[in-house]
């Protein structure tokens, strides 16, 4: 331990999470890298259950976004009873509440879509009519482009609760985020990675966010060995398109940007759920202003007909 480490290291810390198995997985990650940062320092973790997690009969789109898989863990930073919570990016909302700051962005996992399926080998394989599971819009608007001959259903729960349904025979196949699936051990599940370029990722899809107070000016350094510089400069990038584009989850849109040197190459889409109008762009830009990369995306967009997609969205919202 140097002799920083020492100076930084706090005598204890409270790390808010989520009590699926996949959140319990990403906070035991962070608690076992401040541990090894700072040995001396009593690192806890707070399990919380969110809106999100108690509300699975609709879609996430229907009763308020995933912001309320964060909320509860919020509250929980507020009231001093958590240091920092540890969240999937994907389930950050693209403007955080006045008081709350991202202190750093964890490396990022495979931010591919995996199919999973106990019958087929990947979406080509399934015959006309099949039932696909997913939770999201921006996958279903994809398959649905992609494969009109398939029917998408909506699937909630964590990881293990899909996975049954799969399982009990109520889909054909279904699809996760092969983040997830390997975080948790069970990548022998994926059947086929969809390629980025046939089902672009949603914007964060992978990454860890650790999110804190933003009077808490004490963690910064405490948190910074955290921060993988890569992955916050496409994170950034992707949720710059996305909140340029008001997007949530209730919004078909998704976007994937990868670092090449001093640049920032992204790919990014907006689509009406059934998938029959689908709009793709590509932009570049330098690393010196990653989320200026995802707003030129987004104006690419624009100026092809997004903003008529999205406001026929929020017209039957």
């Amino acid at each position: 331990m140097t002799n920083l480490q020492k100076k930084l290291a706090p005598e204890k810390l409270v790390i808010a999470s989520r009590e699926s198995a996949l959140a319990m997985w990403q906070a035991l990650h962070i608690q076992a890298r401040l541990q090894a940062l700072y040995p001396s320092c009593d690192v806890q973790i707070l399990g919380m259950t969110t809106t999100g997690d108690q509300i699975l009969d609709s879609p996430l789109s229907r009763i308020g976004g995933k912001g309320l898989f964060v909320k509860e863990l919020e509250m929980a930073l507020a009231d001093g009873s958590a240091d920092l919570a540890v969240h999937s990016m994907k389930d950050v909302p693209m403007n955080l509440p006045a008081g709350f700051i991202l202190a750093a962005t964890g490396e990022r996992e495979d931010a591919r879509d995996a199919f999973v399926s106990n019958n087929f080998a990947s979406l080509e394989d399934l015959p006309h009519g099949s039932v696909v599971g997913t939770s999201s819009l921006r996958r279903q608007s994809q398959l649905q482009h992609r494969f009109p001959h398939l029917k998408i259903e909506s699937l909630r729960g964590n990881v293990q609760t899909r996975l049954r349904k799969l399982d009990e025979g109520q889909y054909a196949a279904i699809i996760l985020a092969a983040a997830g699936l390997i975080r948790l051990g069970l990548g022998e599940r994926i059947r086929d990675f969809i390629s980025p370029s046939d089902s672009i990722p949603a914007v964060g899809q992978g990454a860890l966010g650790i999110e804190i107070r933003a009077d808490r000016t004490d963690l910064i350094d405490v948190l910074a060995p955290l921060n993988h510089i890569d992955t916050q400069l496409c994170v950034e990038a992707e949720r710059g398109f996305s909140r340029a584009l008001a997007g949530s989850c209730t919004v078909p849109l998704g976007a994937y940007a990868l670092r090449d040197g001093d640049n920032i190459n992204m790919t990014g889409f907006v689509a009406s759920v059934d998938g029959t109008q689908m709009l793709r762009e590509t932009a570049s830009g330098s690393i010196i202003n990653a989320e200026a990369v995802g707003k030129t995306l987004a104006e690419k967009l624009v100026a092809r007909g997004a903003d008529t997609i999205l406001a026929a969205l929020d017209g039957h919202k």
